[in-house]
């Protein structure tokens, strides 16, 4: 009786013990399984080729921010017609734009359904850019000047404004149709300016021992401290994602302010990325993007309405785009970390 017993014992001794180990193994498996259902991955297009406008993204993912957030980032280069329309049919979840070049995909009856949800760059650093010896000091100082030209109608549109509010006459300035790639060259060459992002290209010719005037057009009106860059992303995805887009948005908002506290460190990460970049530009430039991220703003991304609206209906009052864009329309901070 007593062997039997023993035996008894024995056995519910191996089946207890079997059945903690199925149980750790399947409480393993839904982990993993939990796990894999919670990483999300999201696609970022951008606006032009890998710069520091960028870092942010790039800082998020080697350090570990959207991981922990559960995010696969994958990072690709816009097509043809340019990231907003990869981001409007769903095919990327977000994009990088420009408030200017996508106002008249807002200004329709049927609007393009993205939305701005961060600013990049909390001011405009756009301007004009020349050799020190053209003498173009201001805006007027380009009558009788070449200006290098995309022919667009909202650059040309802006050229106008702020050479007539210094007082100059823009029938006087000598366009030439050109899409510049090597704004260096160009100023030492075939033109006598160049408008370029003082970001990258400014401090490019200072990296590079040039003597270059520049002057900014949000300086001389600030109807043109509009955003640019910003990040876009896609109504219907974020509507139905509200939490992973802002999960996504504050791991991003890590990597840029990363970038804000480090930005050797970050200029490392992105030319571990982008090894074709020029080290000395990228450090440089990253050093100059430090105090402009976030300029005066606590709060990282954030777009101020006033100046969003005061832009478009600039472009409206000036035949720049087709129909008004209602105010507040086409970018929400609602998705933004604190």
């Amino acid at each position: 009786m007593k062997k039997i017993i023993k035996k008894i014992s024995l056995v519910l001794s191996i089946c207890l013990v079997i059945t903690s180990i199925v149980a750790c193994n399947k409480k393993e498996d839904n982990k993993q399984e939990q796990a894999n259902g919670e990483t999300k991955k999201i696609t970022l297009v951008l606006d032009w080729t890998p710069n520091t406008n960028h870092t942010g993204f790039y800082v998020a993912k080697e350090k570990g921010f959207l991981k922990d957030k559960g995010i696969e980032l994958e990072i690709v280069q816009p097509p043809e017609d340019g990231a907003e329309a990869l981001v409007a049919s769903g095919k990327a979840q977000f994009g990088i734009s420009v408030q200017d070049m996508i106002a008249p995909a807002f200004a329709k009856d049927e609007p393009l359904p993205v939305s701005a949800v961060s600013a990049i760059i909390q001011h405009n650093t756009s301007g004009i850019i020349s050799m020190k010896d053209k003498n173009i000091v201001s805006p007027k100082d380009l009558e009788n000047k070449k200006y290098a030209t995309w022919d667009m109608p909202v650059e040309q549109s802006i050229i106008k404004t702020v050479m007539e509010k210094d007082g100059g006459d823009f029938n006087k300035l000598k366009l030439i149709p050109s899409t510049v790639t090597d704004v260096m060259t160009a100023i030492q060459t075939d033109v006598d300016a160049v408008w370029i992002f003082y970001a990258w290209d400014g401090v490019a010719t200072k990296v590079k021992g040039l003597d270059t005037n520049f002057f900014s057009f949000k300086d001389i009106d600030e109807v043109f401290d509009y955003y640019t860059p910003m990040i876009i992303g896609n109504n219907k995805f974020m509507e139905e994602n509200e939490q992973l887009t802002k999960d996504f948005l504050d791991a991003v908002k890590q990597g840029y302010e990363y970038a804000i506290e480090n930005p050797e460190d970050a200029a490392e990460i992105l030319l571990k990325d982008n090894p074709e970049l020029d080290k000395d530009i990228v450090v440089e430039s990253q050093k100059w993007l430090k105090d402009n991220y976030k300029a005066e703003v606590e709060r990282w991304g954030y777009i101020d309405q006033t100046r969003w609206d005061n832009f478009y209906k600039w472009l409206y009052e000036n035949k720049l785009i087709e129909k008004e864009i209602p105010e507040g329309f086409g970018f929400t901070n609602d998705y933004l970390p604190e």
